[in-house]
């Protein structure tokens, strides 16, 4: 399963909090700085269970403010 963690932090603190979430290569694949609602973007491939832990273990640095995940789902178009 795949997921995208949308974080939003305090200023100032991109660098610093990018470094931290690439050293979380187990299942975070690409740490992305970003524009828009969200600083960082990181996509996380693993199971449910690995995405949950994954994601509480973001919201323990301390400069994180939010987070907002989005699970990848199957969906049957019928083509």
């Amino acid at each position: 399963m795949r997921a995208l963690c949308l974080i939003t932090i305090k200023p100032g603190t991109v660098d610093n909090i990018t470094q931290l979430l690439s050293k979380k290569r187990k299942i975070a694949k690409e740490v992305l700085p970003v524009t828009g609602r969200a600083d960082i973007c990181v996509l996380i491939n693993g199971t449910i269970n690995d995405i949950n832990t994954t994601v509480m273990d973001f919201k323990k640095i301390k400069d994180i403010v939010a987070t907002e995940t989005l699970m990848e789902m199957e969906v049957d178009l019928g083509w």
